[in-house]
């Protein structure tokens, strides 16, 4: 399995010092850290997991949210009814969207990255330098790139047929999404920028990406198959089911860049720019809310290609392996650092 992820570029002779195995040659030229570096790298690896059953993470990451869920449910309480033409209601409920995602993402994924790694917390769940520079600004011109195909998807979506009961609550939440993006000055643009745009992007990625895919490709032992799964549960646990496809399109596509840069900073602004392009449209015409845009054929198939393009350079620069990520204890010569 791991022939298919990995480019063969295979290092020098290996030597053995002690517990530590190390290569004669750099792995590639041009490589960012230099073997001093990657030596110290290497030491820090070694017995980095507390708890190493992927199973048992999923428990820890899902338990702070799960145990939320089912307060909620022993504790019912009636919505009250929300002026939606309210400034400070309105205010209210863009802060308290910012408090749900660091209690429902961030919080679970500290707890984790706390329970199941020894320390360098933030590396492990993927907050470090991308394998190469231009992996950044590719993510981001590939998710604009995006727009026309997710729409298209978008139409396929609306031909699904969905319980009234629904189609009912997402209604009720486009309006408030609606009332959201209605801005009467530029800072309130730049105000739905950083609360609905850069904040759910890095709250979100963290949990879905930065843990949640790292425990599912772990536990399928398939980088594609968890990187779709975990896409699939992106999309279903936004509760936003007529825009199930194009969300789920989304997920896939941020999974790919973070497996295959090995930095989760590149999907948070692939994710930021797909949320601040929406804002900002919705900002300018508010029916964008509330309605899928058309997208004709030949567009959807242009951005189509273009995605699936970048993608595939991504890939293809990328020296990612499963066993870099998920088996660092079992250096070889061809798998001595982790991506």
């Amino acid at each position: 399995m791991t022939d298919r992820w990995h480019n063969k570029k295979t290092a020098g002779t290996v030597y053995d010092s002690g517990s530590i195995i190390f290569a004669s040659r750099i792995l590639r030229p041009g490589a960012a850290a230099n073997l001093h570096t990657n030596i110290r790298l290497y030491q820090f690896m070694i017995g980095h997991l507390r708890i190493k059953s992927p199973w048992k993470q999923l428990a820890i990451l899902l338990a702070f949210p799960l145990l939320l869920v089912f307060a909620n449910f022993l504790i019912p309480s009636e919505t009250p009814k929300l002026d939606l033409s309210d400034p400070q209601v309105i205010n209210s409920l863009k802060w308290g969207q910012a408090l749900s995602s660091l209690v429902l993402f961030v919080l679970p994924t500290f707890l984790f990255a706390v329970f199941t790694f020894t320390g360098k917390y933030t590396y492990f769940i993927g907050l470090k330098k991308a394998e190469h520079a231009n992996m950044y600004v590719l993510a981001a011109l590939c998710i604009l790139l995006a727009f026309p195909f997710a729409f298209w998807l978008g139409q396929l979506n609306q031909r699904i047929h969905l319980p009234s009961s629904l189609v009912e609550l997402e209604n009720k939440a486009s309006g408030q999404m609606e009332a959201f993006f209605k801005s009467n000055k530029p800072i309130d643009v730049i105000m739905n920028v950083i609360v609905v745009g850069l904040f759910p992007a890095f709250c979100e990625e963290l949990f879905f990406r930065g843990a949640l895919q790292r425990i599912l490709i772990q536990v399928t032992r398939n980088p594609w198959a968890g990187i779709i799964l975990t896409g699939f549960l992106f999309s279903a646990l936004h509760l936003q089911f007529q825009g199930f496809l194009p969300r789920m399109f989304l997920g896939i596509v941020l999974g790919i860049f973070y497996w295959y840069s090995g930095s989760l900073w590149t999907s948070i602004i692939a994710h930021f720019v797909y949320n601040a392009a929406q804002v900002i449209a919705v900002s300018f015409s508010p029916k964008l809310a509330t309605t899928n845009p058309d997208a004709p054929l030949l567009a959807s198939v242009i951005s189509g290609i273009a995605v699936w393009a970048i993608l595939w350079y991504y890939r293809r620069q990328s020296t990612v392996t499963y066993s870099k990520v998920y088996r660092p204890d079992d250096l070889t010569p061809t798998n001595q650092f982790i991506a």
